[in-house]
């Protein structure tokens, strides 16, 4: 993996994706560098402009998967970002969902369950939420709420987090056998950029109201956080659902790859334009000789 401390592969892989995509098996975040850049060959300036070459394309296969959609295709595309705070799930939807057309795209943010949700299980709210077909998806936090903060705060019975792993595969599996592209993206940051970033809040009137004192709580469970991250990135890392690791200190870097990643999935769904359901010519005809 392009993304380890100690390891470098001296081949590049074929692409972003492929550099960012979590091998099976135990993971120890410790192993990554938040402040690596893997698959980049540039900086910060670079990258920015990279991002911006994207657009075009990006825009024209996301147009692709929605005329897909309606006319009568199953295919979606549905964005999970995991992060701790300030890690910028935010962020980087600003730089790459904005790159899309709002019509197209669904954007969900999970809080708290509410108690109805609670009684009706910890997918139920998530199901409904699920994008449409033709549509792209963007869950802002997610059903790993549930093996994560849950976990963390013991706000779950540990038994009972322990099945939810087993749970959260089916429905992963499921979707993708319906028609949906799942890209899970946990972004991988470190505590000294957190602090940076939440002082920053604090610092700025314009961006206090970001800030909130349980995100000082959560970082005095640092360590345990990185673990039920751990456990998470581990039990639901399948081949049909796999798991991205993003390092997220850099910004530039961050938008970029998840920008990048989203083209590479768009590009591989291998869409065309739907063929017309009416008789063209005969359209045209009508249409000129119409007034």
């Amino acid at each position: 993996m392009a993304n380890r401390k100690q390891k470098k592969s001296k081949t590049e892989p074929a692409s972003v994706t492929d550099a960012l995509t979590l091998p099976q098996g135990p993971v120890s975040l410790a192993d990554y560098d938040p402040r690596s850049t893997p698959g980049s060959t540039g900086g910060k300036k670079q990258g920015k402009a990279a991002l911006l070459k994207l657009s075009g394309e990006l825009s024209e296969l996301q147009e692709q998967l929605f005329a897909e959609g309606r006319a009568g295709g199953r295919r979606r595309v549905l964005l999970v970002m995991q992060g701790m705070d300030t890690a910028g799930k935010g962020g980087a939807m600003r730089h790459t969902v904005s790159l899309f057309d709002p019509q197209g795209v669904q954007i969900k943010a999970f809080g708290p369950p509410t108690a109805e949700e609670r009684r009706k299980g910890f997918l139920w709210r998530i199901r409904r939420e699920v994008p449409q077909a033709g549509r792209i998806g963007v869950f802002d936090r997610s059903h790993y709420e549930d093996v994560l903060v849950a976990k963390v705060h013991k706000l779950t019975a540990a038994s009972t987090i322990s099945k939810r792993y087993d749970s959260i595969n089916a429905f992963e599996e499921h979707l993708v056998d319906t028609g949906t592209t799942l890209v899970k993206a946990m972004l991988h940051i470190s505590p000294a950029a957190q602090k940076e970033r939440l002082l920053a809040r604090l610092d700025d009137p314009s961006k206090q109201w970001k800030y909130s004192p349980g995100d000082l709580t959560d970082r005095k469970h640092w360590s345990e956080y990185q673990e039920a991250y751990e456990i998470m990135l581990e039990k639901c890392n399948t081949s049909t659902a796999p798991w991205l690791l993003v390092p997220a200190d850099r910004k530039w870097y961050r938008n970029w790859a998840i920008a990048s990643v989203l083209h590479e999935t768009l590009r591989n769904l291998d869409m065309g334009w739907p063929e017309a359901d009416y008789d063209v010519a005969e359209q045209r005809r009508m249409l000129t000789e119409a007034d």
